[in-house]
């Protein structure tokens, strides 16, 4: 049985890959229980597919999932979740600014009684960023977070490294998320009123180039606004 599916989206993060399979692979074997990985690509046509079938041939549970039409994060990731077969589905990003070993933080906490969602946390005790995580990314964030608090009390809903059991997920409203902040749109859709926090250390990407644009930033806030007329609308 797979315990655990790991959902990556991604876009020209070949470069990525390898080292990012491995470290899941050394996370994961400190736990009981197979799991998968699944790559959810946007046709990068940068390699991706090569690199996959490599690290499958060293071992690596890995499935790759190329889109050919669709494209975005958040239905990336919603395309991933639908395909999973694991009894959790972990969503993280592909640029290792996520630190896999967190992985198994992430479970034990979701195995907790009463806890709906996990978040892989920047801003509560013990977590951080590098160094070198910009003043504007730092306010950007803080703005998002902000915005999100009519939803939740989380400190980082913005995270995109997140864990949820699948059986929540299966039970969901309707997902119709703008943008790449899907973790917020689970926590709301999958009626989510646990959430726990646990502290991560944020990298910056080292391959590739971010996916954060003036574009993104504006879906996000119609995103802010589609859920609140959905809060409105669906109290529960």
């Amino acid at each position: 049985m797979i315990k655990a599916s790991i959902i990556i989206p991604t876009f020209r993060e070949a470069g990525n890959l390898e080292t990012l399979a491995i470290r899941i692979g050394q996370s994961m074997s400190k736990l009981d229980g197979a799991y998968e990985v699944l790559i959810v690509d946007d046709d990068s046509q940068d390699g991706t597919e090569q690199v996959v079938e490599t690290m499958r041939a060293a071992g690596h549970p890995l499935r790759l999932i190329v889109r050919k039409k669709e494209r975005g994060l958040s239905s990336a990731v919603i395309r991933g979740m639908d395909e999973a077969t694991g009894e959790t589905l972990v969503c993280m990003d592909a640029d290792l600014s996520h630190p896999p070993e967190a992985i198994p933080a992430l479970l034990e906490a979701l195995n907790e009684p009463k806890v709906d969602f996990v978040i892989g946390s920047r801003y509560v005790d013990g977590a951080g960023t590098d160094d070198d995580w910009g003043l504007f990314r730092q306010f950007n964030s803080r703005i998002a977070t902000w915005l999100a608090r009519p939803f939740t009390g989380a400190r980082d809903p913005m995270s995109g490294f997140f864990a949820l059991r699948r059986d929540r997920y299966q039970e969901r409203d309707r997902l119709n998320p703008l943008g790449y902040k899907i973790g917020l749109e689970l926590i709301v859709k999958c009626n989510c009123r646990n959430v726990k926090e646990v502290p991560i250390h944020f990298a910056q990407r080292r391959c590739g180039s971010s996916k954060l644009t003036l574009k993104q930033q504006w879906l996000y806030v119609r995103h802010v606004g589609r859920l609140a007329s959905y809060k409105f609308t669906h109290r529960r």
